[in-house]
């Protein structure tokens, strides 16, 4: 109860008064502090608003970093709540700072001690994504080997990583992958992305004993995987042949449990023991698949037209694509892809373009009913070609869903060139693709997704 207050309006008088003051208003209780969680779903929020694409970008990330570092310096509650969010999605652009970061997080783990209801240390259990893309692009080849040296220190203390981004060319030693591979927590990983494979060091062994299959055994709720090859050499086929002759004999004790994986991408791999499992192995939600295409090298050498016609029935989305090097060696794609992926909504090809068989048989008498229309929707080009043209012009009757074409190697001319430079060469294919394709409908947009400049 509130304290008791008079008032003396004549305390000189003989007989002075008291007034008892009363509270015209009651007392307004004291706020109750918002909960921790609270808290960080709020500072989630103001960090984090952006979309996926904005928030991976280099400003974003050192917006948050800023940010993070003045959350923390206003009091010890906001300390507790912000360093958690500061060392959720780490980007280290260089080996000095790997090496900083390995040994803070190797200190803070030897202070760690059981009396803690926690049994993993911080500030190693708050990472959840690593992000080391930039440093590995630009390291020298000669420093690979302190690389993995403290990868495989690091490893151990990351229990809750669920995406990790290398850069492709760098390539992960086997202790670095029995690191990653054998760690507490590593079913928690979600996505693998930049990930170099030579298909000469780890499949050179049985496919259940190559690294790379070991790793995503353990991986029960990957979502996204991200592989890049070291590409075919031409001019050494028979050897490739040699190497992979042993697939065939080699049978997949127990295939790979990936229930979650919905994007793929396997580029410049013929063959290996990983595309191997993959191509064995059930992937239920499999949507998006980026790949190499290899259709005019023989099975077991090539394992990419077999991979589609296997894996291509619940497919979304196909990108077909060659990685740029030089010398670079296309390679043609299959021409059944509209008939082993029936429900695609966005197919990209490659050069040369496959002169893509019809989808469906046609009716062996005229009474029999029409073949159910393709969903397709998006059909991307590296560029426009006359005699992909009439294959195009047969599928059109099969494609009523299709709104878009795109030509992915090609820019429109700006508004303003001469008309002799937009009716020359590649310009003036685009500008007679667009005047047919406008009268069906479609449109024809360039490699920056833009529609014909109005003049």
């Amino acid at each position: 109860m509130g304290e008791v207050v008079l008032l003396y309006p004549r305390p000189l008088a003989r007989f002075p008064g008291r007034l008892l003051l009363l509270p015209l208003l009651p007392h307004r209780p004291p706020l109750k502090p918002l909960p921790s969680e609270i808290w960080s779903h709020i500072f989630v929020q103001a960090l984090f608003e952006d979309d996926d694409q904005d928030t991976q970008s280099h400003n974003s990330h050192n917006n948050v970093l800023r940010s993070c570092s003045s959350l923390m310096l206003v009091c010890k509650g906001f300390k507790a709540i912000a360093m958690p969010l500061l060392y959720s999605c780490v980007r280290l652009h260089s080996l000095n700072s790997l090496e900083k970061f390995t040994a803070h997080l190797h200190s803070a783990d030897r202070m760690w001690d059981s009396i803690r209801r926690i049994p993993y240390s911080t500030p190693g259990r708050w990472v959840q994504v690593l992000d080391l893309s930039e440093l590995l692009s630009a390291l020298n080849s000669s420093a690979y080997y302190a690389v993995n040296a403290l990868l495989t220190q690091l490893f151990p203390l990351l229990p809750f990583l669920t995406q990790l981004t290398l850069c492709s060319g760098f390539l992960l030693s086997r202790r670095a992958l029995a690191s990653l591979t054998h760690r507490d927590g590593s079913s928690n990983l979600r996505a693998l992305g930049g990930i170099y494979y030579d298909p000469l060091i780890y499949s050179a062994v049985a496919t259940d004993e190559d690294p790379f299959v070991q790793l995503l055994r353990v991986c029960v709720d990957l979502e996204r995987l991200e592989v890049i090859g070291i590409g075919l050499d031409d001019t050494n086929l028979e050897s490739h042949f040699d190497s992979t002759e042993g697939l065939k004999a080699s049978p997949i004790v127990v295939p790979l449990y990936l229930p979650h994986l919905r994007s793929l991408t396997l580029l410049s791999m013929p063959s290996s023991s990983l595309m191997h499992a993959l191509l064995h192995s059930p992937l239920p939600c499999l949507q998006t698949l980026s790949l190499t295409p290899y259709d005019d090298i023989p099975f077991p050498a090539s394992l990419s037209s077999l991979f589609l016609e296997t894996h291509g029935q619940h497919l979304r989305a196909i990108f077909l694509f060659t990685p740029k090097s030089w010398p670079t060696h296309y390679h043609s794609s299959p021409t059944t892809l509209l008939r082993t992926s029936p429900n695609l909504r966005h197919l990209s090809l490659e050069c040369p373009l496959p002169a893509l068989a019809i989808p469906f048989k046609p009716p062996m008498t005229s009474g029999a009913s029409s073949p159910p229309p393709l969903p397709l929707q998006i059909l991307s080009l590296p560029r426009p070609s006359s005699d992909f043209w009439v294959t195009l012009e047969i599928l059109l009757p099969f494609l009523p869903s299709l709104k878009v074409i795109r030509m992915r190697d090609v820019r429109w001319l700006r508004y303003g060139m001469n008309s002799h430079a937009q009716e020359a060469g590649v310009q003036g294919e685009m500008k007679e693709w667009n005047r047919r394709l406008t009268r069906k409908g479609i449109r024809l947009l360039d490699g920056d997704w833009k529609e014909k400049p109005c003049p």
